[in-house]
């Protein structure tokens, strides 16, 4: 089979699920060629890959779609530029993954796949396919996606939106979204499955594959990191995420350095000069590692790792933390959940923070949870058996005839 991807990145999670994919599938013997925007240090791509968008027409983009609300309607040279990729590929199936950062015109694109390709898999890394304006809700309960998006409280978030143009917006994804030939939507949780069931896409086959984690790097690794901070005798909680706010639940970690008992030390991987600004003191600010392999063993050395999320669709961080032996505990939101069961770690109802303070105590003293359980856990999690459930499906695709 020959397969065409297009994600906004080929960096960051979505952009390394997109390359594992493809690699997969060409260990597989399938043709598979990638397409992003390009990199603002005019890198070239990878073999494989194509960037339609220079890095500058993703600037342009966000300035007129900030501007306008119509974001994913500008680029258009580009987009034509993609298009002609599908005349000439003629693949069997194109994948689309993220396209709402400023990075493609969506008439077009969808001109194209009608046009040039028979089958289309969407992977949903979040809501955006189905909402007026964002790409998560959860953080305010909003759910006017469900039958018509306006008067958007979060247009001025991500991506960024002067006016509120989440009405037409909705109007337009429903008009057309629901309109593409053989569709089959793919989330990385249940949860996603779930909402994805409750909007106008509801109709659509949709179909769960979790996100992997790569477990030749994320496994016990033996780290000095206890040494280096002084931590010999600590009981070390441990938070990571990528941009520390409200929504990863910063607050929260505020008020647990507060709360813990002095031998008990939080340490937060993934922050910046601006969070230091407001950090407790007592909190251990990481604000980037040089590799996978020393988060590893970050992870490793942590008694327990916490996720007080307010929306995720599915944290790999939590799998990363489970792979090198360490039990999770999160809040009961979005797929967050899903990823962790008796046997590794413990779910608390979003924004119990007292319920919280009382389950890392016990995690920390009673040690319920054997560092083999949790890595047995994290194994269900693999890179490659979720790569490996993307080519099955499109073996499916092909099966069903929808390929010749």
């Amino acid at each position: 089979m020959k397969i065409v991807a297009i994600n906004t990145v080929d960096y960051g999670s979505t952009g390394r699920i997109m390359r594992g994919i493809a690699e997969y599938a060409r260990q597989a013997g399938h043709e598979y060629y990638t397409f992003s925007i390009g990199h603002k240090d005019g890198r070239k791509p990878m073999e494989g890959h194509q960037y339609y968008l220079s890095y500058l027409g993703n600037m342009i983009h966000y300035v007129l779609g900030r501007a306008t609300g119509a974001n994913g309607f500008f680029s258009i040279v580009p987009t034509l530029r993609l298009i002609m990729q599908f005349r000439k590929l003629q693949p069997d199936i194109i994948h689309v993954h993220n396209i709402h950062a400023f990075c493609i015109h969506i008439p077009i694109l969808m001109f194209g796949i009608k046009r040039f390709c028979n089958n289309t898999v969407w992977t949903f890394h979040d809501c955006w396919p189905f909402t007026g304006h964002c790409p998560h809700y959860e953080m305010i309960d909003c759910m006017k996606w469900r039958k018509g998006c306006s008067g958007c409280p979060l247009y001025k978030k991500y991506p960024e939106s002067f006016p509120d143009n989440s009405r037409w917006m909705w109007k337009y994804k429903k008009k057309n979204f629901s309109k593409i030939q053989n569709l089959i939507i793919v989330t990385p949780s249940e949860w996603l499955k779930n909402q994805v069931k409750q909007s106008f896409l509801g109709g659509t086959e949709v179909q769960t594959i979790h996100n992997g984690i790569d477990s030749t790097i994320f496994k016990p690794t033996t780290s000095d990191f206890k040494k280096i901070h002084h931590l010999e005798n600590k009981k070390v909680i441990l938070g990571v995420a990528l941009g520390w706010d409200e929504t990863k639940g910063l607050d929260v970690f505020q008020e647990l350095a507060r709360a813990l008992p002095d031998d008990y030390v939080i340490v937060i991987v993934g922050t910046t000069d601006k969070t230091d600004n407001i950090l407790d003191p007592k909190i251990i600010s990481i604000h980037k590692t040089s590799d996978q392999k020393e988060l590893a063993g970050i992870y490793s050395i942590a008694d327990v790792f916490v996720n007080p999320t307010r929306q995720d669709t599915f944290p790999t961080v939590n799998i990363e933390a489970l792979a090198c032996g360490t039990p999770v505990i999160t809040f009961k939101t979005g797929g967050s959940p899903e990823i962790i069961d008796e046997s590794c770690g413990l779910v608390i109802e979003k924004d119990d923070i007292t319920s919280l303070e009382e389950a890392i105590v016990s995690v920390c003293r009673d040690k319920p949870f054997s560092s083999a359980d949790c890595m047995r856990r994290a194994a269900v999690f693999s890179a490659e058996n979720s790569f490996s459930a993307y080519i099955d499906l499109y073996e499916t695709i092909r099966k069903k005839k929808r390929v010749p």
